[in-house]
């Protein structure tokens, strides 16, 4: 496994890629802090995206899940510090691991494969 770490000033234009190739794909999404040791949010819920909202004063990157809005879940990770991406020896993105002073909240693909190989695209 590969983990490349996303430069902070890379943030937005990683994201807008990330979204494009991912959207639709199954997730899990799982929080892990000091109150809650591994929690799971998500299980193999369709990817929406992830909107990083960056400032002088307070960033905020959100992840949201499920194709219909009543079915949206979306985590909102408050004072991001890294974001981490975890892919195969292959390439293919695997998971996503974003930081912050209080909790980590990870992504995982339900399947690991290159976004070419995917039907449809």
């Amino acid at each position: 496994m590969t983990i490349t770490e996303i430069p902070r000033e890379e943030w937005v234009t990683f994201f807008y890629g990330f979204n494009q190739r991912h959207k639709g794909w199954l997730v899990n999404t799982e929080v892990v802090s000091d109150e809650v040791p591994g929690q799971i949010e998500a299980y193999e819920m369709p990817f929406e995206g992830i909107t990083p909202e960056l400032g002088d004063r307070a960033d905020e990157i959100e992840i949201i899940v499920g194709e219909t809005a009543d079915q949206h879940l979306s985590h909102t990770v408050e004072f991001p510090t890294h974001i981490y991406l975890h892919q195969t020896p292959e390439g293919a993105d695997e998971s996503l691991e974003i930081q912050s002073p209080s909790e980590r909240v990870v992504l995982r693909f339900r399947s690991a494969i290159l976004p070419e190989m995917v039907d449809g695209l």
